[in-house]
């Protein structure tokens, strides 16, 4: 890729899906918001700077990232962690289907009894003091 504009062809728009997300994942260690020339510098690659600033702006735009001023750059950090992350996405499928009803059920059945039990769980409110992960009581095998 020889500049930031150039996303037109397939084999490039996956490599700014590869980019996004290992600009996401550098965003998400970071103790604080980056600027682009950090995140230039942290991604130690060969990569325009326009490039890394059109990565930034279009997540932004999607929603991922925020962003404050600081100097004449923006600095951009992760709207949420990667479980939360996850979840917008998840929201965001949900609602891009008319039959929330139909996605749901769909989704239900295709659980595993562990995490069937785990979300019947979080939704009784029952897991409201644990920590996330894998509390002791849900049958081993099943994701959070």
């Amino acid at each position: 890729m020889n500049s930031g504009d150039d996303t037109g062809t397939a084999g490039e728009r996956r490599r700014l899906g590869a980019l996004e997300a290992e600009v996401l994942d550098l965003l998400l260690a970071s103790r604080e918001p980056l600027i682009p020339g950090e995140v230039l510098r942290r991604l130690d690659d060969t990569l325009a700077y326009s490039t890394v600033v059109t990565v930034l702006s279009r997540m932004h735009d999607k929603g991922l990232l925020t962003r404050g001023k600081r100097g004449r750059a923006y600095a951009y950090a992760p709207v949420a962690d990667s479980h939360g992350l996850t979840a917008r996405r998840m929201r965001r499928e949900l609602e891009s289907d008319p039959d929330r009803a139909a996605v749901l059920s769909r989704f239900v059945e295709s659980l595993s009894a562990g995490d069937e039990a785990l979300l019947r769980r979080l939704l009784a409110g029952e897991l409201a003091g644990e920590p996330s992960g894998n509390p002791s009581d849900v049958p081993p095998g099943s994701t959070a």
